[in-house]
């Protein structure tokens, strides 16, 4: 993402490298895997992260959730968070891996 900002504005990605992947990334006490599902399901939860959703699905594939459990974590949240996000997260999923 640095090679896509604007010149004014790489100190937010600098801020988010040092402080999201640097300081909670690198913690001991739960794996990668572990770390994306939660990450995926607090932007969900959230709402209005859509691309920030797409980017996290693509997080999980890389470290090796598949589409059935990134799936199922999304329904475990639908309850909890409203059908509206669930949704929209499943809207994304698809967008980022396709049936």
């Amino acid at each position: 993402m640095y090679q896509e900002s604007p010149e004014n504005q790489i100190h937010i990605q600098q801020y988010l490298s040092a402080n999201c992947f640097g300081d909670y990334y690198t913690r001991n006490g739960l794996d990668i895997k572990t770390r994306e599902l939660l990450t995926l399901s607090m932007l969900i939860a959230l709402g209005g992260t859509e691309s920030q959703i797409k980017g996290h699905v693509q997080g999980n594939v890389n470290v090796g959730n598949n589409k059935e459990t990134l799936l199922s974590l999304m329904t475990q949240l639908l309850p909890y968070i409203g059908y509206p996000r669930t949704l929209n997260a499943i809207k994304c999923l698809n967008e980022v891996i396709h049936e």
